[in-house]
């Protein structure tokens, strides 16, 4: 048998090393714990009250009155999960520009009413994006 006149080196290697890797920062997908302290928290907490405000056809307006529990997820943008209670405020809706960070809640009686809600608000900051894409809530035995 010949050989031929070029030969093409070829080589076969085995290797068997483990690689131990360390991911520093959020897991693409897995949402993350994350303060409620935080600003894009409080952020999409207003989103999510903001749509609540819309869709209820309360008199007064509602605002957050607690944020129980906060994640993080990163997607295409960033998913908030979100637990928060919200409690009915003396503003109207009549009113017109008003502004929920001046509005104290009802003090006492029958007009007191706190809702606990499980929201999910999408942010794409680079776009300028925030939406509620859920909020349910139902009401708190707290009032």
């Amino acid at each position: 048998m010949s050989m031929p006149s070029e030969s093409v080196p070829s080589a076969c290697f085995v290797l068997n090393f483990e690689v131990n890797l360390r991911v520093v920062g959020p897991i693409p997908g897995k949402p993350q714990n994350v303060s409620t302290n935080d600003t894009g928290v409080k952020e999409a907490v207003q989103s999510a009250v903001y749509l609540f405000n819309n869709e209820s056809n309360d008199l007064f307006f509602f605002k957050a009155s607690a944020i129980d529990d906060a994640q993080r997820q990163i997607v295409k943008g960033v998913k908030y999960l979100l637990k928060v209670e919200i409690s009915r405020t003396v503003c109207q809706k009549r009113e017109s520009n008003v502004d929920l960070a001046n509005c104290v809640f009802q003090p006492h009686g029958v007009l007191q009413q706190t809702f606990l809600c499980k929201a999910e608000v999408w942010a794409i900051p680079w776009q300028k994006i925030m939406k509620t894409t859920s909020c349910f809530c139902l009401p708190s035995h707290r009032s």
